[in-house]
């Protein structure tokens, strides 16, 4: 077990969650079968970068951090991911919504 390695001494369950449940959020990476997801080989693609989803609940790992269930219509999977491997596509800060432009009316289509 002292193979373990926490990639940060952040407690994120003493903040509240990031996203909320219902949220959209796309994914930042390649989310890979580790063992844990039923019917699929080990290494196997869940989630491709820029897949976007719905977080269906919340949930904790390790007393450290949130680990959101997100369901991903186009593939049906339904993956526990953690903030970082996330980004909200309903509360987009002014200025990225500005840098965006036309791009930024294509995110209200994705219902």
């Amino acid at each position: 077990m002292a193979d373990i390695v926490r990639d940060d001494d952040v407690i994120e369950i003493a903040q509240p969650p990031r996203f909320s449940i219902g949220e959209r959020v796309a994914s930042r990476t390649v989310i890979r079968n580790d063992g844990t997801y039923n019917g699929k080989d080990i290494g196997d693609v869940l989630v491709s970068k820029g897949d976007f989803g719905y977080v269906q609940s919340i949930g904790t790992f390790l007393q450290q951090f949130y680990i959101y269930a997100v369901d991903f219509p186009a593939t049906g999977h339904r993956v526990g991911m953690r903030a970082k491997e996330l980004c909200t596509l309903d509360h987009l800060p002014p200025e990225v919504l500005e840098q965006l432009g036309e791009k930024a009316n294509l995110l209200k289509e994705l219902a």
